[in-house]
């Protein structure tokens, strides 16, 4: 794994079924990490995965106040649209295959 990937170990895994929400996430979780590597936050989002996964996906951020800011604007702005699944303080992202 990449340092710069261990650094993202604050991870919120969201089920959402629509796929334009999702990518709305995709978009909100850029929006909330400041890392200079920030598409790090929403790798392994894809839609396969999305799919391959029963409509969660995991977003992986470097600061626990960015997950927040991830959760507060997506429930301002998508509120109802998705669901947050679990929350992690130690689950680090994991580089593309």
């Amino acid at each position: 794994m990449s340092t710069a990937h261990a650094l993202f170990h604050y991870s919120i895994t969201c089920h959402m079924d629509d796929r334009a929400v999702l990518s709305c996430l995709r978009s909100l979780a850029d929006f909330a990490e400041h890392h200079p590597q920030k598409k790090i936050a929403w790798g392994n989002t894809g839609d396969d995965a999305w799919t391959r996964n029963g409509h969660q996906v995991t977003f992986h951020l470097t600061e626990p106040r960015y997950r927040q800011v991830f959760r507060e604007k997506a429930n301002e702005l998508l509120g109802g649209r998705w669901s947050e699944v679990r929350a992690s303080d130690n689950d680090p992202a994991t580089p593309k295959k």
